[in-house]
């Protein structure tokens, strides 16, 4: 139980980062440090959380999730 509320906090901490970030670099800045965060709460590999949230970061706004 203590997981998913570090879980739902690290996602809140993500949405309200992406609101200030405009560009790919920062999208993939704020989703690398927001994979690796859960991949530390999930007891994953924090490397491929951190590729994983970049890739994330980066294309969101390509696909129409993350555009203003």
């Amino acid at each position: 139980m203590q997981k998913l509320f570090q879980l739902v906090g690290l996602v809140a901490i993500g949405a309200a980062l992406s609101a200030c970030v405009s560009s790919d670099i920062e999208r993939a800045g704020v989703g690398a440090a927001a994979g690796a965060a859960t991949a530390i709460v999930l007891d994953g590999n924090i490397a491929t959380g951190a590729v994983v949230g970049a890739a994330g970061g980066a294309l969101c706004d390509d696909v129409g999730i993350c555009r203003r």
